[in-house]
């Protein structure tokens, strides 16, 4: 298997960008393993980077890893855009997984703006590590998992981390489809997907949610 698309630079996952570079490279050090890297990494990407759905940006030239850092806030894409970059400048080949989830514990804000409980194109992030894929998702913030009353996903940097089924005896999140994963932003598939699911966003209330 060939890593160097997963190493690469692109337009969304700008691993040349200084300002991301200096991210990467004060939240972990040089001489620690790789598990400790990716654990570093992913800590900071979940909790120094609010998750934000509530305003989601369609724009190419406006999504970027760097832009997401610059904002300091973001939707779990956009977030797993820096966690890609940050994984990357360190040498640790990254990628994206998209899937469509349905969240019981979803505010009623969300899912009446979004008519429905399944949120299309959820984000995380995989790394390769010691031979093989490892799933992490660093969406829910620290704070804002603690100010519902749940845990935020922790991760060894040695198995999966993803939305858990139950949390505290109530059901929590499902996944319901899986789009794949790649080596970048499949940008056209993002775009294309949200029409199909949530066409009455971008009929009516596209000014509301959309840049």
């Amino acid at each position: 298997m060939s890593f160097e698309i997963y190493l690469r630079p692109t337009s969304f996952i700008d691993t040349e960008n200084p300002a991301v570079v200096a991210y990467a490279q004060a939240k972990t050090a040089a001489g620690k393993s790789i598990h400790e890297k990716v654990v570093d990494l992913y800590l900071a990407v979940r909790d120094e980077i609010l998750y934000d759905p509530y305003h989601l940006i369609l724009k190419p030239e406006l999504i970027s890893a760097s832009l997401t850092l610059q904002r300091g806030k973001g939707y779990c894409i956009e977030k797993s855009l820096l966690l890609a970059a940050v994984g990357r400048i360190h040498g640790i080949p990254s990628r994206l997984g998209f899937s469509i989830v349905q969240n019981h514990l979803s505010t009623q804000k969300f899912v009446d703006m979004l008519r429905t409980d399944k949120f299309v194109f959820h984000g995380y992030n995989e790394f390769w590590i010691e031979d093989r894929w490892v799933k992490c998702t660093p969406a829910f913030n620290k704070s804002l998992c603690e100010k519902f009353g749940t845990h935020a996903l922790d991760f060894d940097g040695q198995n999966d981390s993803i939305f858990q089924e139950y949390n505290g005896g109530k059901k929590y999140m499902n996944y319901l489809h899986e789009y794949g994963q790649f080596d970048d932003l499949p940008y056209d598939l993002f775009v294309s997907e949200l029409k199909k699911h949530y066409g009455h966003l971008f009929e009516t209330d596209r000014e509301k949610v959309f840049s």
